[in-house]
């Protein structure tokens, strides 16, 4: 594989973005700086330290970044719950976009495993 646009795991994540953004979009003005912004960057985390590692010259860059990749889904996770809890999203949607998170969480740590 030659470029990190062709890994199913980094495709994935950009899906996962798109889908945080328009999730966030309905989020109450006064999380913009709060949760929605929080959100938002651990969901970009995800592709972006997928990108950053794959790039790397070395294989425990790589797995380093992954890791951290790894980390902001967890972080993600985690403020969907939160989401929830606030009554900013339905329970329906959070499962319907943690079902897909910890599938990419599977498959990045598949990719760990492989290293």
């Amino acid at each position: 594989m030659k470029d990190y646009k062709d890994l199913k795991i980094w495709q994935k994540g950009i899906e996962l973005v798109n889908k945080t953004y328009s999730i966030t979009e309905k989020f109450p003005n006064s999380e913009l700086y709060g949760l929605t912004s929080q959100m938002r960057r651990a969901a970009i985390s995800i592709p972006s330290n997928i990108a950053e590692g794959f790039v790397r010259k070395h294989t425990k860059e790589y797995f380093h970044f992954l890791t951290i990749s790894l980390g902001s889904c967890a972080e993600l996770d985690t403020q969907v719950i939160i989401a929830v809890e606030r009554k900013y999203i339905s329970k329906d949607l959070c499962d319907n976009f943690t079902n897909e998170l910890y599938y990419e969480m599977r498959m990045i740590s598949s990719l760990l495993n492989k290293l």
